[in-house]
């Protein structure tokens, strides 16, 4: 399962919404008895709570959002033989991997890609785009196919939902705690919340939201590592290699992705600079030296 940007962009689009709706409610006003302050224990409760609902939601909404944005056809029935292959490969690997068989799917996309998704690991959802199938090999595939297995069988996707639940949750409160800073000390209101409360909160948290992604999106370059192992052992290690080397000479291909799956893909091509800490995998380079080093 790769991860990130379906889940940042449904998670941080929901924060976002529900931050300016509270404001517009008057809800999270969390003052203390005198009015004056912060209760900073009703605050930091309020918005684990709701932090981790978020998080929550957008993992629930996962695969729904996976099927609708990429038009992923499901293979109820094999159609052809490389269906039929694709399915048993499917098959063999869950089951080596400990999990139940997910739906499997092909996306139409010339890129050479694929994902996995899903809340649950034993209900989840891998898929490989029909470029890949055309151009890559089956030993190729069948190592792909267990990168992705090993990101559902890892529970990825869970732990990001928990990580992310974390990171709004501290985003929510700082975002308070800085609004009601700028309220008091710069705009001098004494009594209450005032505008600016609600204005630089919802401001806060979307600057802070936008930095404490790094944090969800290192994550998901270290687990890449761990899936690029499970496609070496549910696959080959050369198989698994010569995919990410026929990827590397396929990089000036555009991204058929949409954005909000670009993370889930088996690659989200090269970034340098600052750009490196905002993207959700490590370099191919890297992962072929990792893979290259990797002891039986």
């Amino acid at each position: 399962m790769k991860r990130i940007l379906l889940f940042l962009a449904t998670n941080f689009a929901i924060l976002i919404v529900a931050s300016i709706t509270m404001s517009l409610l008057g809800v999270g006003s969390f003052l203390d008895e005198s009015g004056t302050n912060l209760n900073l224990q009703a605050l930091l409760v309020f918005c684990l709570v709701f932090g981790m609902g978020i998080s929550l939601v957008s993992l629930l909404l996962s695969k729904k959002i996976a099927k609708w944005t990429t038009k992923v056809q499901i293979i109820k029935e094999p159609r052809s033989d490389r269906e039929q292959w694709l399915m048993r490969t499917v098959e063999e690997q869950a089951r080596a991997a400990g999990i139940g068989m997910p739906e499997v799917g092909i996306f139409p996309a010339q890129q050479a890609n694929a994902f996995a998704t899903g809340a649950n690991r034993n209900k989840a959802l891998v898929a490989v785009s029909e470029g890949m199938m055309q151009r890559f090999d089956r030993e190729e595939i069948r190592a792909v196919m267990g990168h992705e297995i090993g990101h559902v069988a890892n529970g990825d996707m869970i732990t990001l939902a928990l990580i992310q639940g974390v990171v709004n949750a501290f985003v929510m409160f700082l975002a308070r705690i800085v609004g009601f800073a700028v309220d008091r000390m710069i705009l001098k209101n004494e009594q209450g919340l005032g505008i600016g409360y609600f204005i630089t909160t919802i401001v806060a948290e979307i600057v802070l939201a936008f930095l404490a992604s790094m944090i969800v999106f290192w994550f998901s370059r270290r687990r890449e590592f761990v899936a690029d192992e499970a496609g070496a052992r549910l696959g080959s290690r050369n198989g698994m290699i010569a995919a990410l080397q026929r990827l590397q000479k396929e990089s000036q291909v555009p991204n058929q992705l949409p954005d909000s799956m670009q993370a889930f893909g088996i690659t989200s091509g090269k970034k340098k600079g600052i750009k490196a800490l905002f993207t959700t995998h490590p370099p191919l380079e890297d992962r072929i030296a990792a893979l290259n080093n990797m002891t039986d």
